[in-house]
């Protein structure tokens, strides 16, 4: 058994033992998904599946009992296929490959899956995640209780898988974070390449778009070994920086403006994000640079809270308290109307130019699993208003950060046209953000392999 069959072992193991007396779980990965026609997009297999079983073919379901005795069911041998759609694994394979105890054809699921569902107490899947799964299920109980004159016993409780996996996955072993900085070395190396790329054509006079950014990000991801991109490319020059998801497109990019770039690659199943804003010929105009400086040190304040005991919003508030002064302090918002920081940050007039939270949790997936509430307090509950909605909102203690966790640090500043704002200021979109692993005593940047300060970002477009 290979080093990364056992880890996959010891993970079924670890959620074998939460599933309680006569659990049993069922994982299906994701399906196949038709673009167009005869069409499919690119395959992406499921991420609670793939972190149970390292298999990357679609068509695939684990079932995993409480005694830990894991079954597979995967596409089976077939070479016609294989000539057309490559190779498959195949179910007498799969033991010895994955590790699992016993597997199956797929299409023996409908057949096989009552029988492994009879006399069990509890059936776990995931809820809410894949569309008419809840169905199937029913269906497969429907055929377990035909069999109650026979002895057989159905399931009376039914439990979501994702609140079990969810918390293993959200703390990350050592192979995982070294998965996790290498593809964020390879991000960061796309990044660079791109900054240059726009620099060396506004030189040369060229007529630079925002695809061909894109190009390069795509180039060097791929010619790294990354399988695909963890999340579409933003590309976003001058006043379109200020669209939070816009994607590359083709407007020109500008000596004089900015290009905000927020791209990262998925590598081995895990992603990256990195977000860089820089001047579209290497040089920061006063204005720019003004912006720049504010949500860098912002940043600046965020990692400083982000160690293991801190709260996830700890970095989020340490953001928005430097933002506060700062926009006060460059005229973005009224001294007359709010005299101090404290003043910006109760009535959230902050909102105006950054609008959304400072960080995520990161994986498998983007965006990834994993509650943002404490679980140990999670009810223990205190009511506000919010400001500027007037809605009433629910506050539970924030997550106590742990090491191993992973989230993202991304605090922007997005500052259109509007009455009171500085004409100097309009279109500037700016936004930075680095992946951060939870240690003691601090946290590990794994996204700074591309420089972050104003003045290295010059240094590297002249370069």
């Amino acid at each position: 058994m290979t080093s990364t069959t056992a880890l996959y072992a010891q993970r079924r193991a670890h959620l074998a033992s939460l599933l309680g007396e006569g659990g049993i779980a069922i994982v299906p990965t994701a399906p196949e998904r038709i673009r167009n026609r005869d069409t499919d997009y690119l395959y992406r297999h499921d991420s609670y599946f793939y972190y149970l079983t390292g298999f990357t073919e679609p068509q695939g379901w684990l079932v995993l009992t409480a005694e830990g005795h894991a079954t597979l069911f995967c596409q089976p041998k077939d070479l016609e296929r294989e000539i057309w759609d490559g190779y498959r694994l195949g179910p007498e394979a799969a033991p010895g490959a994955l590790g699992v105890d016993a597997a199956h054809s797929a299409t023996q699921l409908e057949a096989l899956l009552p029988r492994l569902l009879e006399n069990r107490e509890r059936v776990w899947f995931p809820f809410a995640t894949h569309e008419g799964l809840a169905a199937r299920v029913d269906g497969w109980l429907q055929k377990v209780r035909a069999r109650v004159r026979y002895g057989a016993l159905c399931p009376a409780q039914q439990g979501d898988l994702c609140t079990l996996l969810d918390e293993m996955r959200l703390i990350k072993d050592a192979h995982e974070q070294d998965v996790m900085r290498r593809a964020a070395r390879i991000s960061a190396e796309a990044h660079i390449r791109a900054m240059q790329c726009s620099a060396r054509m506004l030189r040369a006079g060229e007529d630079v778009r925002e695809y061909h950014l894109d190009a390069e990000l795509l180039h060097e991801f791929r010619r790294q070994g990354s399988q695909a991109v963890a999340y579409n490319s933003i590309v976003a020059a001058g006043a379109n920086a200020c669209v939070l998801h816009y994607r590359a497109d083709a407007a020109p990019l500008r000596a004089g403006e900015l290009v905000l770039i927020d791209a990262g690659c998925e590598l081995d199943g895990y992603a990256s994000d990195i977000t860089r804003t820089f001047p579209a010929d290497g040089r920061f105009t006063g204005p720019q640079r003004d912006v720049y400086d504010l949500v860098l040190a912002s940043q600046h304040a965020a990692v400083a809270a982000t160690r293991a005991g801190a709260r996830f919003n700890d970095p989020h508030d340490a953001t928005v308290a430097v933002l506060a002064q700062g926009l006060l302090d460059l005229g973005l918002l009224d001294r007359n109307r709010f005299g101090s920081a404290q003043d910006v940050i109760e009535q959230r007039a902050y909102f105006q130019f950054y609008m959304h939270r400072t960080g995520h949790w990161l994986g498998m997936d983007v965006h990834d699993c994993g509650s943002y509430v404490e679980p140990t307090e999670v009810g223990q509950t205190s009511e506000r208003r919010d400001p500027l909605s007037g809605e009433a909102i629910t506050n539970r203690p924030s997550r106590i950060l742990r090491p191993g966790m992973v989230l993202t640090i991304e605090p922007g500043l997005y500052i259109r046209p509007a009455p009171g704002v500085p004409e100097a200021f309009h279109h500037i979109g700016i936004r930075i953000e680095d992946d951060a692993i939870v240690a003691e005593g601090g946290c590990e940047l794994i996204t700074r392999g591309v420089p972050v300060e104003a003045d290295e970002i010059e240094a590297l477009m002249r370069s």
